[in-house]
């Protein structure tokens, strides 16, 4: 993707294009012609698994006001008990939290490319595939990734949180 292509994009996509250019992710993202605000409408899009999206939960820390991001496979739930075991007490984070927090807005939030630093956890379902999709930092749009690339691009710890 070239500079004048990264210009046309939404802002939130424009910051996940850059990390990924810079990561070297041999995949752009990709704007779709409708919202894709739930993990199902995004299956149903690309043609895909709903268990192929890697949808992105946010959570608040309740100890210290940390978002805690929670990527998740589109078909699965995610089990607060467990992800408390791994990060402390957390909640529910409400659309002005997760706003501020990743700079994203519900529906479009990245697994990466955040406006403050996140806790990050990664289910391990995402492996029962070896291509998944993530929101890239706007409804409309999303990027292709293996599962290890989601890995290597947060830093962050695979883990069952569902």
């Amino acid at each position: 993707m070239c500079g004048a292509e990264l210009h046309a994009l939404p802002e939130g996509v424009q910051r996940v294009a850059r990390l990924l250019q810079d990561a070297g992710h041999p995949h752009a993202p990709r704007m779709l012609d409708d919202a894709a605000r739930t993990a199902q409408q995004a299956a149903d899009a690309l043609g895909i698994a709903v268990g192929q999206i890697a949808k992105s939960i946010v959570f608040r820390r309740k100890s210290d006001d940390v978002a805690v991001l929670v990527v998740t496979s589109g078909d699965k739930r995610v089990d607060e008990k467990k992800v408390d075991a791994l990060v402390g007490k957390t909640g529910r984070a409400d659309a002005e939290f997760v706003k501020a927090k990743t700079g994203f807005s519900i529906g479009g939030v990245s697994p990466f490319a955040h406006a403050t630093e996140l806790v990050v956890l990664i289910d391990r379902e995402l492996f029962r595939f070896d291509e998944v999709w993530a929101a890239a930092g706007h409804p409309h749009a999303v990027v292709k990734l293996q599962p290890q690339d989601l890995e290597r691009l947060t830093g962050a710890p695979v883990a069952e949180v569902v």
